[in-house]
């Protein structure tokens, strides 16, 4: 009886104050935030420094690939700010960064399928 009424109560606030994170999981976000980004950026200057012609097929993934690196960088924007640790911005910015992988990894898949295909001039697979 008494863990069902732990789970029944919800945590008092104050008004005025919000629900926050502790520091320790944003900072653990912070750094897979960076590296994929890293990733996500290393991966762009390496097709764009390819030195095969560009074809009009090849500006849908790299206008997908700028999108989802440009909201990867917002993200770690917010999350370095001082009020990211409160739990809405914090949601907030998690699942913009998630929606931001998914760009980068569609671009990513676009690329590599014209690749496959035939269809793009900026070989990705060799």
């Amino acid at each position: 009886m008494a863990a069902e009424d732990q789970l029944e109560r919800k945590p008092t606030t104050e008004p005025g104050s919000e629900e926050k994170i502790d520091a320790t999981f944003r900072n653990g976000s912070l750094t897979a935030a960076g590296i994929i980004l890293g990733f996500s950026l290393s991966f762009m200057s390496r097709w764009a420094s390819n030195p095969n012609d560009w074809s009009r097929i090849d500006i849908l993934p790299m206008l997908l690939l700028t999108v989802g690196i440009a909201l990867q960088v917002k993200v770690f924007a917010d999350l370095l700010a001082r009020d990211s640790l409160i739990a809405a911005k914090y949601d907030r910015a998690r699942r913009l960064f998630l929606i931001g992988i998914a760009v980068v990894a569609a671009g990513i898949g676009l690329a590599l399928l014209n690749d496959i295909l035939g269809l793009g001039s900026m070989p990705i697979l060799g």
